[in-house]
């Protein structure tokens, strides 16, 4: 056995690798180093009954799995690959420091392996942000394909890395979502292009500082070959661009929802246009699509979908696929999504929005609410929340464990909107928050489930949680008629 560092994915044969977790992603990073000829172990703290269906999966292909302790380094480890979600401060990481042992992310490892088929790598278009990165990469997929492209939308949004960059048709380019986590392990990492869609804090428990959160959402630069898109409206992403180290040639591209400046992408009168990808980007532009052509049109979606076009743009992308890879594009559930109408009352699910960045974004696409949130609030606070809400909300209905902060955030700053305080966290509460939003719309008004919060006080996710309130609005919807 070798005691120098795994440096190289070309030296991981014989070598003894742990792998820090199951999941989406764990399980296709053993399998790949236990075919590379490593000594794998898989280690997970948890001990139910589908980590021991993968551990069984994997003990059959001779990998070791030791589940009830993630804490514990095996003996004689040489590398660590986790899977995201493991703190940097997890007691397996301060034990592999100690003695030296490199760690790498599941989307590190993916990025080495690369072309290991004998085909050119395929180039990645890279997205993160706090909000909007899977409705941005399903987007900048449907217009590569579109384009003609072989595509994949992968990485964070639940489709493992490996499995695609070891496909045996390669592919021409891949979206790839990337979270924090993901890029806090991920230093060798190059884009052909990428954006940081937005920043506001979010999970500060794991990277400890909103400065921390922001250095490694800004990792998504580092060797940028043609474009670091960013948000004109987010000040903090253009910084990230000025402190990365790019290629030679790589230029700064914005988006905006204001008419575009030179090396922009912006809307003007209704239409999407290109002033960084044309000829003569100083008087000269490119129409892409029109707002009708993005589902739906509210103003995150439409920032989202310049986005998606600015990456495309980078990698040559006509304009006409850009149109109709937005038009063919629909979003996942849970995100904006439209239920019924009842009574003239629009109801839209977007239990999606898990911080308070995100549900500002909802609430700002509907001119009078009744809104429904709470839930977890993971630390956040919802004072500028309300303030730059305060003008859409016809009434607020609070569910779950931490509604009171959002309460409290009400009546400092918008005490003229009634609330209701349901003081439930069971699971019949969604459906007497649906009707009691119904006693307080209008004709013309939205009920919007934009909770602000995290679903685990009362639901498994934001799915489960969104699946309830659409199950509540469809009841509602049957005994109104």
């Amino acid at each position: 056995m070798s005691t120098s560092p795994v440096s190289t994915v070309e030296e991981l044969a014989g070598r003894r690798v742990t792998v820090a977790g199951l999941g989406v992603s764990g399980v296709p990073a053993a399998k790949v180093l236990q075919g590379l000829g490593a000594d794998v172990t898989v280690v997970d703290g948890a001990d139910g009954e589908r980590p021991r269906a993968q551990a069984a999966e994997l003990e059959a292909l001779g990998v070791t799995v030791r589940l009830g302790d993630g804490a514990t380094l095996p003996k004689g480890t040489e590398l660590i690959v986790t899977t995201p979600g493991w703190k940097p401060s997890s007691p397996l990481f301060l034990a592999a420091a100690e003695v030296g042992v490199p760690i790498w992310g599941d989307v590190e490892l993916a990025w080495r392996l690369r072309g290991r088929n004998g085909e050119v790598p395929a180039p990645w278009l890279a997205v993160t942000g706090t909000n909007g990165k899977t409705t941005t990469v399903r987007m900048l997929a449907a217009i590569l394909e579109a384009a003609g492209l072989r595509t994949a939308a992968v990485g964070n949004i639940g489709v493992s890395l490996l499995d695609v960059v070891l496909a045996d048709e390669p592919y021409d380019v891949l979206a790839v979502e990337l979270s924090s986590y993901q890029l806090h392990w991920a230093s060798s990492v190059r884009a052909h292009s990428a954006v940081v869609l937005n920043l506001a804090p979010d999970h500060l428990d794991w990277h400890g500082s909103m400065e921390a959160y922001a250095a490694d959402k800004g990792r998504i630069y580092e060797g940028n070959q043609v474009a670091c898109v960013y948000n004109t409206a987010d000040p903090a992403t253009e910084a990230l661009v000025r402190e990365a180290d790019v290629e030679e040639g790589c230029r700064a591209i914005g988006f905006t929802l204001a008419s575009p400046g030179p090396s922009e992408l912006g809307v003007v009168d209704g239409i999407l246009v290109d002033r960084a990808f044309v000829p003569d980007r100083r008087s000269n532009a490119q129409e892409l699509a029109e707002v009708s052509d993005i589902s739906p049109p509210a103003p995150h979606n439409i920032a989202n979908a310049l986005a998606a076009a600015a990456l495309a743009r980078a990698f040559g992308v006509e304009p006409a696929a850009v149109r109709d890879g937005l038009r063919a594009f629909r979003p996942d559930d849970h995100r904006i999504t439209h239920v019924e109408t009842v009574d003239g009352v629009e109801y839209v699910n977007d239990s999606k929005a898990t911080n308070t960045h995100a549900a500002e974004a909802s609430l700002a696409a509907y001119e009078h609410i009744v809104w429904i949130a709470g839930g977890l609030a993971k630390g956040a606070a919802f004072d500028d929340l309300v303030t730059r809400s305060a003008r859409h909300l016809r009434a607020v209905v609070l569910i779950g464990a931490d509604r009171a902060l959002i309460r409290d955030a009400l009546a400092r700053h918008a005490p003229e909107v009634p609330v209701v305080d349901l003081d439930r966290t069971d699971t019949g509460a969604m459906a007497a928050a649906v009707r009691a939003a119904h006693e307080l719309a209008r004709p013309g008004d939205t009920v919007l489930l934009a909770p602000a919060c995290a679903s685990m006080d009362m639901y498994l996710d934001y799915n489960q949680r969104g699946d309830v309130f659409a199950e509540a609005v469809r009841d509602l919807a049957a005994t109104a008629q």
